[in-house]
């Protein structure tokens, strides 16, 4: 079920809130995406931004053993994943809150039990909430080493819910991604697409520019 932006405030119609991490608290994904331009050029990969975004929300393990299948090549998936993940934190110094999300996650704080629902890693996902300043906006925080099935799969947000102790279908969650999307409306909740107000910086139309 969906929702409007103007209508995410009011905690009496919700038990939680469940935020992605990027492309919906942060700006990350133009970082990551070069971060993956990085890594796929080294291994002769094809992966453009579109796939990039219509992949967001997958953990970087999972999208780097499908390109590498794509392909018909062996790789070193661990040795990949750590490459990539630290191309991306050189580049987080260049990363900005979504300003409209983040102020809900502040304003939430300590009145509503939150989560951080995240395709990526624990340590990369702190380190980034760190940077917009909202580390302690959250009561839990759930990654990808979390949950052996990831979105689309419902688990991810069903496990937050289990957490806080909250019922699924009292939960509203702010995506930015169609698999996010998915995941959570397999679980039963409310969800809200970043994407509706917040349109993230495509490097490849930049370069056409």
């Amino acid at each position: 079920m969906t929702a409007s932006p103007s209508d995410l405030w009011q905690q009496q119609a919700y038990q939680a809130l469940l935020f992605d991490c990027d492309g919906t608290l942060a700006d990350t994904m133009p970082a990551h995406f070069v971060a993956w331009s990085h890594v796929t050029e080294i291994h002769g990969l094809r992966f453009d931004e579109e796939r990039f975004y219509a992949l967001g929300g997958r953990p970087s393990h999972d999208i780097l053993a499908l390109l590498a299948e794509e392909a018909g090549c062996e790789l070193d998936l661990e040795e990949g994943v750590t490459l990539k993940e630290n191309t991306f934190l050189e580049q987080l110094h260049q990363v900005q809150a979504i300003d409209p999300v983040v102020d809900v996650a502040r304003r939430a704080a300590g009145s509503i039990p939150t989560a951080v629902v995240t395709g990526g890693h624990q340590h990369i996902c702190r380190r980034i909430l760190a940077h917009v300043g909202i580390e302690d906006c959250f009561d839990t925080l759930v990654a990808s080493e979390d949950t052996s099935r990831h979105k689309p799969d419902p688990d991810p947000f069903l496990e937050a819910a289990a957490r806080l102790g909250v019922d699924p279908t009292r939960c509203v969650v702010w995506e930015d991604s169609d698999l996010g999307i998915e995941a959570a409306r397999r679980a039963g909740m409310t969800w809200i697409d970043v994407r509706s107000f917040h349109t993230p910086r495509r490097l490849s139309q930049a370069a056409v520019a």
